[in-house]
C-alpha cells in the first residue's frame, strides 16, 4: 500500500528576504521526500507571497498579524489584537488542513501559526536567518522540534540540542545566471564592468538616493544595473533625469525588480554589488562570490543587518557603509576602489563565498521531513 502524502503548512512573510527561502525548502523537500508532498502557505499577504507561492503551485491562506515596534507608535495598541485574530484564523486553516509539521522562516506572521500548530501537537520548524534571533524565534524557539540557523553568532540564542547551523537557503535558479543575456536583456557593453544596486526586495530610497547622486562620477567608470524597488521606482527616475541622465540608457539601467532568471543574470554580469545586509541577500551574494559593499538598514530589528555585515566584513567578504555615511565622496571612493583592483575583487569573492552552504535548503528539508 503506497504512502500517504506529507502535508506540510509554511509560513513567513512580509519580504522576499522570508519568502524565497520557503520555496527553496519546498523543492528540496519535494525532491527527498519519496511520496507526493503537498503545501499550505499561512501567512501575511503580498506581492512576494502571491508570485512565489502561485509559481511554485503552492496554496496560499492570508491571516492577520502584528508586529513588535520598538519604538512609540498607535499601532502598538492595535496590533496585539490583530495577531488575536490571526490565530483563530491559523486555528481554521490549519483545523482544515491538518499537516504533519509547520516549517516557519520568522517573522512576526509565524508566532500565530506556530501557536496554532502547538495547540493540535502539531510539531515545527523554525529557520532563523540573521546573525542577531529575531524575537520570533525567539518565542517559538521553546517549543520547536528543531530549530535551523544561518550564523554561528545565533547559537547564543537557541537550545544547542535542537539547533543547527544550516546557513540560509538560496533559490536553485539565482546559480545559473547568464552574463551574455544579461548584456542582452539590458543592453550593457560588454567592456565596461558593472555595478549591480539592490535596496533589498521592498527598495531602500536613502540607498537610491545615494546611488543616483553619484551617478555622474559613476557612469564615467561603470555601468549601473539599479533595482529601485516598485514603489520608488519613479523617483528614482525623475532624480536621475535632474541630472540629464535617462533610465535605459548612457549606462544607467532602473528597475523596479527583478523577476525570475533576470536576478541571476545580473549576478553574474555584475562586477561588484552594493546592497542592504538582508540575512537573504548576503547569502545570494555568497553563492554567485561577489564583492560586496553593505549599507545595512538601520531601522532593523535587533540591529541583524548591521551585525549580519560586520560578520561578513570581519572574513573579508565585504565593505560595510553606515547608511549616515552615504555621502558621495565616500560612496564613490569604495565603489571606484574595489572596481579599480582586480586582486581584491578576487578575494571578496572567495571570502564571502564561505556564506554559502549549497546544501542549506536540503538540511532544512530533512529536518522537516524527519518530523513527518
Amino acid at each position: 500500500m503506497a504512502q500517504e502524502e506529507k502535508r506540510i503548512v509554511l509560513t513567513g512573510g512580509l519580504s522576499g528576504g522570508h519568502v524565497f527561502p520557503l520555496v527553496a525548502v519546498s523543492r528540496a523537500v519535494r525532491d527527498r521526500a519519496g511520496v507526493p508532498s503537498r503545501f499550505l502557505y499561512v501567512g501575511s499577504k503580498g506581492i512576494f507571497e502571491e508570485t512565489a507561492m502561485k509559481g511554485d503551485g503552492i496554496e496560499a491562506r492570508h491571516i492577520l498579524s502584528g508586529k513588535v515596534r520598538r519604538y512609540f507608535s498607535i499601532m502598538n495598541l492595535i496590533d496585539p489584537f490583530k495577531t488575536v485574530i490571526g490565530f483563530i484564523q491559523s486555528l481554521w486553516h490549519l483545523f482544515i488542513f491538518m499537516p504533519d509539521v509547520v516549517f516557519a522562516k520568522g517573522g512576526a506572521v509565524s508566532v500565530p501559526v506556530c501557536l496554532a500548530a502547538r495547540i493540535y501537537r502539531i510539531p515545527y520548524v523554525i529557520h532563523d536567518s540573521d546573525a542577531v534571533a529575531g524575537m520570533a524565534s525567539r518565542v517559538l524557539s521553546r517549543h520547536a522540534a528543531r530549530i535551523a540557523i544561518a550564523y554561528p553568532h545565533a547559537l547564543t540564542f537557541f537550545p544547542p540540542e535542537r539547533t543547527a547551523i544550516t546557513g540560509n537557503p538560496v533559490r536553485e535558479e539565482l546559480l545559473s545566471g547568464d552574463p551574455n543575456r544579461a548584456g542582452e536583456r539590458f543592453k550593457l557593453l560588454p567592456d565596461r564592468p558593472v555595478v549591480l544596486v539592490l535596496g533589498g526586495s521592498l527598495g531602500a530610497q536613502s540607498l537610491n538616493r545615494a546611488i543616483v547622486r553619484i551617478l555622474p562620477n559613476l557612469l564615467r567608470e561603470a555601468q549601473v544595473l539599479h533595482q529601485t524597488g516598485t514603489d520608488k521606482h519613479h523617483d528614482a527616475v525623475s532624480r536621475a533625469g535632474e541630472l540629464g541622465i535617462k533610465a535605459g540608457r548612457d549606462g544607467y539601467h532602473a528597475i523596479p525588480f527583478f523577476h525570475g532568471t533576470d536576478l541571476a543574470d545580473a549576478f553574474a554580469r555584475a562586477d561588484i554589488v552594493v546592497s542592504r545586509a538582508g540575512a537573504s541577500t548576503i547569502a545570494e551574494l555568497a553563492a554567485c562570490g561577489k564583492p560586496a559593499i553593505l549599507v545595512p538598514l538601520p531601522t532593523a530589528a535587533n540591529d541583524e543587518q548591521r551585525m549580519n555585515a560586520f560578520e561578513v566584513a570581519k572574513q573579508g567578504g565585504a565593505i560595510v557603509l553606515e547608511e549616515q555615511n552615504l555621502g558621495e565622496h565616500m560612496l564613490f571612493t569604495k565603489i571606484d576602489s574595489i572596481l579599480r583592483d582586480p586582486l581584491l575583487r578576487a578575494d571578496m569573492s572567495q571570502k564571502i563565498r564561505a556564506f554559502y552552504n549549497p546544501q542549506a535548503a536540503v538540511m532544512i528539508a530533512d529536518g522537516v521531513l524527519s518530523l513527518c
